[in-house]
């Protein structure tokens, strides 16, 4: 087996596709940089890697693009880059344990990832900033909106179940029976569970995926960090109540795909109900939880309506 992850690693499909994403965005005007964010003489030693602009305009607002679980920041904003660099300093970082990203601090919650993020930003003299969050960005964009409310200005949540609630899982919400489940296919280690991943996350999913594409995938892209993405995952459910989730006040907009077999539509809904008057809510159709890669157009629009239709 190790004989042939090495054999992948000369021909990776995966690791080209990632090498050309770093050229797109750095011909995007983007740079590749990672801040440690450790605290002096503290124990815990944290990194966050960004693309950051190359010769940023402080008369521009700034944008926050949060990725979710899945490839790296790049593969889930790759297409949309260009339609925002023109009118916002663009930020698109790793999260903790994603990419190029980790702290020795045990604490995985989205509260901690939220600070550091803030930490991130800050240091690079980042202020005031509208953010977009796919999935578990999302978590970690609407936790940056409740603690920050004075840096954070508008808000995209895009299939983000930040309303859901530890007791869903076992009253049938979701498509999978436990959270060991759920773990085993958003952080897949073997080509069926990537298989099952990709039939929950898109509506029309590619089919025939060669055994050897699927395990180049994993191999690059799946096998670092494993426990503590698990963690991640596990610290969204517990103890999860709707009623300790803050409201915000932001102006925000929801995007969600129709057939969303991760976080059913019911918790788009929820949502908006939970943020109120400040929130909208936009539905795609024929879309699932990949709606940024599904429907990658359409999505754009609802983004650049939101968030340039009135600057």
């Amino acid at each position: 087996m190790f004989e042939h992850l090495k054999l992948l690693r000369c021909f990776s499909f995966t690791a080209s596709r990632d090498w050309l994403f770093r050229q797109s965005f750095a011909n995007a005007g983007l740079r590749s940089v990672t801040t440690d964010l450790s605290h002096g003489n503290s124990i815990a030693s944290t990194a966050m890697h960004c693309w950051i602009p190359k010769y940023p305009n402080r008369s521009k607002p700034n944008l926050l693009l949060l990725h979710g679980f899945g490839a790296n920041a790049m593969w889930q904003y790759g297409e949309h880059l260009r339609a925002f660099t023109g009118r916002f300093n663009v930020y698109v970082p790793d999260l903790l344990f994603f990419g190029l990203s980790s702290t020795s601090e045990p604490n995985r919650s989205e509260t901690f990832q939220a600070r550091c993020l803030m930490r991130l930003m800050e240091a690079h003299g980042v202020q005031r900033m509208d953010i977009v969050g796919i999935s578990y960005g999302g978590f970690v964009g609407y936790s940056l909106a409740a603690q920050y409310p004075e840096k954070v200005e508008k808000l995209v949540l895009c299939c983000a179940g930040v309303c859901l609630e530890e007791k869903d899982m076992e009253n049938g919400l979701f498509k999978v029976p436990n959270l060991e489940e759920a773990t085993g296919i958003l952080i897949p280690q073997t080509p069926e569970k990537l298989k099952e991943l990709i039939r929950f996350s898109f509506v029309k999913p590619i089919k025939g995926v060669p055994s050897f594409f699927l395990w180049d995938f994993i191999d690059v892209m799946c096998t670092e960090f494993v426990e503590e993405k698990k963690d991640l995952i596990k610290s969204i459910l517990k103890d999860r109540r709707l009623s300790d989730l803050p409201r915000i006040k932001q102006k925000s907009l929801i995007i969600w795909g129709e057939e969303d077999q991760i976080f059913p539509l019911e918790l788009g809904y929820r949502l908006k109900r939970h943020i109120g008057e400040s929130a909208e809510i936009v539905v795609i159709k024929n879309a699932g939880h990949a709606v940024n890669l599904e429907k990658s157009k359409e999505f754009v629009k609802h983004l650049k309506s939101f968030l340039i239709g009135s600057l």
